[in-house]
């Protein structure tokens, strides 16, 4: 079992205010893909209508490899805005595309009212794992991304951070080097790829204000359904999964309704020890799935606003 697991604990040794409890509310922001067919986008909507009562932040969409989702990517941005009235943000890559069409996309987003771009470099065409190669004419990287979209329009952007180090990183102090490239060109926060253990973000989040990163750092979390398929992300995407996580799923591959149950609890316990830490924003990575986002907001005291009565 993880050592941050069992009682959250304060430096006086009395268990700690569970988050609910707390009088202050905290930001929360949902991420979604575009559907790929109609079965898809009624799941997705399904979604949409139930994390809505939370007042998330925003919204943020994501873009297939290569572009691959262009077109739904940016259909389902412009949809959630313009039917929910909360922040929509597009994710945008360097991949595959010039800078003169990168531009182009993110005036489009901006004439449709668009404000808030994620910048990413972007996995190589051939999927993570693959070896990157700026595009020709292309953005370079992810920095040189945030500039040239902030030379479009003021344009909110988010970029990514990793808790456990970029794969393609040659360090820690490299990655968080690269990081500090991102804001200095302009990016307004920094959302981080998923993790498990606490201590792991906190490490982050110190070491990138050493580093002169001075933008707020959002807290990426994965509530884990499918451990087999959390297993191939984060080997993809440098996370590591904790032997005492493993352990909690060994022998629920059939189990569906217990995955569940310990998904909660493991995500939950994790929330719960990050806002502990003074950590205030959370971005989930809900798979298009409603149930586990929002019994996890509910567990932050992140709920919809009573009616009068």
């Amino acid at each position: 079992m993880s050592p941050d697991t069992g009682p959250l604990t304060s430096v006086g040794g009395s268990t700690g205010d569970f988050p609910a409890r707390s009088p202050q509310r905290l930001k929360v922001s949902f991420e979604f893909s575009p559907p790929k067919t109609e079965a898809a986008e009624q799941t997705l909507w399904q979604t949409v209508t139930r994390l809505v009562p939370l007042q998330p932040t925003f919204f943020s969409v994501t873009y297939g490899a290569g572009g691959s989702t262009r077109q739904r990517t940016h259909e389902t941005v412009a949809r959630l805005k313009r039917e929910t009235g909360i922040d929509a943000a597009a994710h945008l890559t360097c991949v595959a595309a010039t800078q003169d069409e990168i531009n182009e996309i993110a005036r489009a987003y901006w004439d449709a009212g668009i404000r808030h771009i994620v910048a990413l470099r972007g996995d190589p065409p051939g999927g993570m794992g693959g070896k990157y190669s700026p595009h020709p004419g292309g953005y370079a990287n992810a920095a040189a991304l945030v500039a040239g979209l902030k030379k479009i329009a003021d344009f909110q952007i988010s970029v990514a951070g990793y808790p456990e180090k970029h794969p393609d990183s040659a360090s820690v102090d490299a990655d968080l080097a690269n990081l500090k490239r991102k804001v200095d060109a302009g990016a307004d926060r920094c959302i981080t790829q998923f993790f498990f253990e606490c201590d792991d973000f906190l490490r982050f989040r110190d070491a990138a204000a050493r580093a002169g990163v001075h933008v707020p750092i959002v807290a990426g979390v994965m509530p884990v359904s499918n451990f087999q398929g959390i297993q191939r992300m984060a080997g993809l995407c440098g996370a590591k999964v904790p032997a005492w996580l493993a352990d909690m799923f060994e022998g629920l591959d059939d189990d569906v309704e217990t995955r569940r149950m310990i998904a909660a609890t493991v995500a939950g316990d994790l929330c719960r020890r990050l806002h502990a830490e003074g950590v205030d924003q959370f971005h989930f990575y809900t798979l298009n799935r409603a149930d586990l986002t929002f019994a996890l907001c509910h567990l932050l005291g992140v709920r919809p606003a009573r009616r009068p009565s």
